[in-house]
């Protein structure tokens, strides 16, 4: 049982974590503290890159669907809990740290802890979050780019499009700005859940870092190739390396997914991700996203090191 010591600490945990805490603190029963949940072993947190399927719907974005063969799917599996009441997965397509109009990591993990998640009993918390934000000078976000400038061959995505509105600002992509924007969650994770292994997920090799060019295979046969798509992967690129540091500064585990992913992006002759209907990898996965082979490589290499 806490006592006046412990309430004290614990007031100051939510205090710092004010946006993740208010459902907790609403549902919470101040007289029976040995009430608090135990926590579920697996919490995954993330966005269309740990839920790899999109519910066109859905129309209340509730995020229920999953990919079958998503790397949160497969790591609950080699876990053991998939399918139980010892995992719990909000993870959602289109989901950002606090960007919205999605999702946020804090709505997640509100989401999350009216469930049980945490507790001492939690062993693995996952958090992949970053592509789907806003940065720097303008209001731009990867997925609003892809008509105006990672499929426009007219215009290319070269630098430039930056201040043309045209891609999000990766200029103002930093870790020190990322771990900010994720503190007060992570706090919250860490105070509620103490014994758990938190892992920031990085995202997979898309296209080889410092090249300028953009592939999507469609069929296997026909590729679409963006030559001037320099500004994409330099957006890739900054936010791996902001990922790296963001989780450095929380105190937390980085999975280096580009890592065990490298030489099979979407432009290369075995990739892992998939392109539209393309047979070397799911035909009926979404595209820019991992395949299953991709997603088993993720979830095997955190079941190896955080999921024993």
């Amino acid at each position: 049982m806490l006592g006046n010591g412990g309430r004290r600490l614990c007031a100051a945990a939510v205090a710092l974590a004010a946006s993740v805490s208010t459902v907790a603190a609403a549902n919470a029963d101040p007289a029976s503290p040995d009430a608090a949940p135990a926590g579920k072993e697996l919490v995954v947190l993330g966005d269309s890159f740990s839920a790899n399927a999109w519910d066109f719907f859905d129309q209340d974005n509730s995020c229920l669907r999953h990919g079958r063969t998503a790397w949160p799917v497969q790591l609950g599996r080699l876990m053991g809990v998939y399918g139980t009441d010892e995992m719990a997965d909000p993870s959602c397509p289109g989901a950002s740290i606090d960007s919205g109009p999605g999702w946020s990591l804090a709505q997640e993990a509100q989401k999350a802890d009216k469930a049980g998640a945490f507790g001492p009993n939690t062993k693995v918390v996952t958090l992949q979050f970053g592509l789907n934000d806003k940065w720097g000078k303008n209001d731009q976000t990867l997925w609003k780019s892809l008509q105006g400038c990672v499929f426009n061959l007219v215009d290319g995505c070269d630098p430039e499009s930056i201040d043309q509105g045209r891609m999000p600002d990766y200029n103002g992509v930093s870790g020190a700005l990322m771990a900010k924007r994720m503190s007060n969650a992570v706090t919250y994770i860490k105070y509620y859940a103490p014994n758990a292994r938190i892992v920031f997920v990085g995202y997979p090799e898309l296209f080889t870092p410092g090249s300028s060019t953009v592939c999507l295979s469609i069929g296997g046969i026909a590729p679409f190739i963006q030559s001037r798509g320099r500004a994409v992967v330099e957006y890739f690129d900054r936010i791996d390396q902001a990922q790296r540091e963001a989780a450095q500064l929380l105190g937390i585990e980085f999975l280096d997914s580009r890592a065990l992913t490298t030489g099979h992006g979407l432009c290369s002759s075995q990739p892992w991700l998939n392109g539209v209907f393309d047979p070397r990898t799911d035909l009926d996965g979404l595209f820019f996203h991992p395949s299953s082979q991709g997603d088993a490589v993720v979830a095997n290499a955190i079941y190896d090191r955080y999921g024993h």
